[in-house]
């Protein structure tokens, strides 16, 4: 596969960490938008993102932009895309998913039936064929729309990368990994370092944690849509990319990371969690409420996802929660805190103002990261 450009959607607001993974990867980038973030590569690159970014959700293969306000241009304009340069004769290949966002072309149905459309019309002449038997590897294609500008991509990934496949139980409002690991990388959190959850859940940070610990990449027990496509990647590239992964792993290491919750049945969730991530052995779980936050040691670091109150019972709780979890966070002797909620009177019951606020999508869910930073260290001699 000659270069191509790679589209790898994130959350909003997080778009300069997964900046940083790809440039860390050895991609160039071209373009950083809200959302995603566009870099160059090669088929090794396909493989490379999807199994070492912790913070993109997905990678596209871009196929082509232009612009569009009819949708007899959208047809003429997608039919014009070299669709076979990508899709066999026996791809299976469909838009599963059309966004759009200030542009005169709105509906996501319509859009999606007329670029199925509009790719058959292409393979037709290319392929000389009337019909399409589409028992093949799949090609899903997913479009946005932004202000008239269509961008079309063909997911490599398959399920999101979010899915990193070890966790199979959740607690009541889990915190997605990608977001998890992101917000990790906004901290000067490294691995020498103590790291407290005291609201863990299913111990999404702890775990997330532990694997950037022990340098285990996300995405090395997965499988990917594109694996599939030996058209375009040969398979010795993903063999070669696990490879890679499996020999920057050091998991014989010594770190201090703890996951707390007060619900013992989301303790044991978490374990298990962390056992099928193959880092149960970094992690120490307990159940404790938040009020029992203690650690003889200095300069550790809290970084959580607390109780939201989303529901109208739940939230008449938070006032004394987020006050309590600030009495404890004060014992504790020139720590950090780090905590994302949309809880909007975060601050005011923790009893100190934020260092740093940063506004942050979870999904639908306009959130804020709050960061309060104790003193650094001294340096060691």
């Amino acid at each position: 596969m000659k270069y191509i450009e790679l589209i790898a959607p994130c959350h909003f607001g997080l778009e300069s960490v997964l900046k940083r993974e790809i440039l860390d990867l050895g991609y160039e980038i071209s373009k950083v938008e809200d959302g995603r973030v566009t870099f160059l590569g090669d088929a090794e690159a396909i493989c490379r993102a999807n199994i070492f970014l912790r913070t993109a959700e997905r990678i596209l293969l871009k196929v082509g932009e232009f612009r569009a306000v009819t949708f007899e241009e959208l047809f003429e304009k997608t039919k014009a895309l070299a669709w076979e340069a990508y899709v066999p004769a026996n791809g299976k290949f469909w838009v599963t998913k059309a966004a759009s966002v200030k542009s005169k072309l709105f509906s996501p149905s319509d859009i999606q039936s007329i670029m199925k459309k509009a790719m058959v019309e292409r393979l037709k002449k290319v392929y000389h064929q009337e019909w399409f038997p589409e028992d093949g590897a799949s090609y899903p294609v997913r479009v946005f729309l932004m202000k008239d500008v269509v961008t079309i991509g063909i997911d490599t990934s398959g399920v999101s990368l979010h899915k990193r496949g070890y966790r199979q139980l959740s607690s009541k409002a889990p915190i997605t990994e990608t977001l998890a690991a992101a917000l990790i990388m906004l901290t000067p959190w490294r691995r020498d370092r103590i790291l407290v959850d005291p609201f863990c859940g299913s111990g999404t940070f702890p775990i997330e944690a532990a694997m950037m610990a022990a340098n285990i990449a996300p995405g090395m027990n997965r499988s990917f849509t594109a694996e599939q496509w030996t058209n375009l990647i040969p398979r010795k590239l993903w063999y070669e990319s696990v490879e890679e992964a499996s020999d920057l792993m050091e998991d014989q290491i010594e770190v201090d990371i703890q996951g707390y919750d007060i619900d013992g049945d989301v303790v044991k969730a978490a374990r298990q969690n962390a056992a099928d991530a193959g880092v149960d052995h970094l992690i120490h779980f307990q159940q404790r409420p938040v009020s029992q936050l203690r650690h003889p040691k200095k300069y550790g670091f809290i970084i959580t996802n607390p109780p939201y109150g989303e529901r109208l019972e739940e939230r008449e709780t938070l006032p004394e929660l987020y006050r309590t979890f600030g009495e404890s966070f004060r014992r504790l002797e020139d720590w950090s805190a780090y905590m994302i909620t949309s809880y909007d009177e975060a601050e005011r019951y923790f009893g100190r103002k934020a260092d740093k606020n940063r506004k942050i999508y979870n999904g639908m869910i306009k959130t804020y990261f709050y960061q309060f930073m104790g003193p650094k260290p001294p340096r060691r001699r």
